[in-house]
């Protein structure tokens, strides 16, 4: 096994950081795309010419012809959503059916998880005052209660299992009816908006709508841990492409503002069944700046005209629900944490240019703890001790010019290629790749 032929893309920060953009880059060296984690909950865009892709559920080695792309059994699958993404790719003139696998062990999202999502974060936000409400602002994708069932086994439903109707139709008339008198607990008589609680908990058609999904890919669900093992075993090159991101990873993540799965490199090995052996390359994917959607702590958050000006030149609206992304100052306590948790052998710095308009940049070098006073270079995943600490800057000078007219890396201005240095000397990992702009020409290899 040559560790050298896998390479891992991982976010670094909280989601969002483009590592698209950089799994399309890579996927030329690569003979298999692998997603390990998330959901439908995570969104990838990738700008080829002038088409544009947005992938929630499919790798991105789906836009690559000859590049087989597996969902691993990590990842929970929603069928209808992976049919819609393959249909559109199909109007673009992408066949994504063909060279799609997915593990018959990775869980289903039913019908059921989104209003069981909807339901928990509408109680959790009307639970006692506000000072005590703790609703997470998840995607409302079902993510959540899809993991859930899945440590609670008895609820659960496997991709597997849409291939035999019978089976499925078991399942769904022990599963649906006990998760209607859950729903109907949590709500109370409240009804919630934009929930179809009849299509979500009515059995037959459920079983209709996922046996018919089963039906169309049936050819793409199969073992991919054998799968991916003969790959290796065959000295095929893999790259394992990340959901969400480090900070968001269920166990080393600032909790309880997280996913549910593992999203860092750690989730690699149980999120495929590969072992770790089998990991080479991890690049650890960082834009410029930092920027978070939903609740949860943000040390170096700018909510006046900086965040502004970040959100409108980096295009900072959520590829899954639309949502303006909060938006800061680049953090390398976090950064350097990420790198270390996921071990990182290079960084990928996305969106540069959109600093290129700022005087000055400053940049989060350690955290001053709120209750003492104490300053430490260590990042805090606790949500509720995070959110109490003030970030210790420093500030740098702008660019001094234009990025994105940048097509190596000693052609960007000296201030750039300062701002470079500082972050790769900070977190102690080299900087492979910089892209100044949406398009895979805007890409630089360091």
């Amino acid at each position: 096994m040559k560790q050298d032929r896998s390479t891992a893309v991982i976010g670094l920060h909280w989601g969002d950081e483009g590592k698209g953009k950089i799994v399309d880059l890579l996927t030329a060296d690569h003979d298999l795309v692998v997603r390990y984690n998330g959901g439908a909950n995570a969104g990838h865009t990738v700008k080829i010419g002038t088409d544009r892709y947005a992938l929630h559920l499919l790798p991105s080695g789906v836009l690559s012809p000859g590049t087989l792309s597996v969902i691993g059994n990590g990842v929970v699958v929603d069928p209808e959503q992976v049919l819609a993404e393959i249909d559109t790719l199909a109007t673009q003139g992408v066949n994504a059916l063909e060279q799609l696998r997915i593990s018959d062990r990775a869980h289903v999202v039913m019908p059921w998880h989104q209003p069981l999502d909807a339901a928990y974060e509408w109680a959790l936000s009307h639970a006692g005052d506000q000072a005590t409400q703790q609703a997470l602002g998840t995607t409302g994708r079902g993510i959540g209660p899809a993991y859930a069932d899945r440590a609670t086994r008895s609820t659960a439903v496997r991709m597997g299992d849409l291939l035999d109707p019978d089976h499925l139709q078991a399942l769904v008339s022990r599963i649906a009816p006990l998760k209607k008198r859950v729903f109907e607990s949590i709500c109370n008589g409240h009804t919630l908006d934009r929930i179809d609680v009849k299509s979500a908990f009515d059995v037959d058609r459920i079983v209709t709508r996922y046996a018919a999904c089963g039906q169309r890919l049936t050819s793409c669900i199969t073992d991919t841990t054998y799968l991916l093992h003969d790959q290796v075993a065959a000295d095929r090159r893999i790259l394992f492409e990340g959901a969400n991101a480090c900070l968001l990873d269920v166990d080393h993540g600032t909790f309880p503002y997280v996913t549910s799965s593992n999203c860092s490199a750690l989730g690699i090995t149980a999120g495929t069944g590969l072992p770790a052996a089998a990991i080479g390359n991890v690049i650890g994917v960082v834009k410029a700046y930092c920027t978070r959607v939903g609740s949860g702590p943000f040390p170096t958050e700018e909510t006046g005209a900086v965040g502004n000006t970040i959100r409108e030149r980096g295009h900072e609206y959520g590829t899954t629900t639309g949502r303006p992304r909060r938006c800061g100052w680049l953090d390398l306590v976090a950064t350097r944490y990420a790198a270390m948790l996921t071990g990182a052998t290079g960084l990928a710095i996305t969106l540069l240019d959109v600093l290129e308009a700022l005087d000055e940049i400053n940049v989060c070098v350690g955290y001053r703890l709120d209750d003492r006073g104490d300053l430490t270079d260590r990042f805090i995943p606790d949500a509720h001790r995070l959110a109490r600490i003030q970030p210790v800057y420093e500030t740098l000078p702008g660019f001094g010019g234009p990025v994105s007219t940048a097509r190596s890396a000693d052609s960007l201005p000296q201030g750039a290629r300062d701002y470079l240095d500082f972050i790769e000397q900070f977190v102690g990992v080299p900087i492979r790749i910089v892209s100044v702009g949406p398009e895979r020409t805007e890409t630089l290899r360091v």
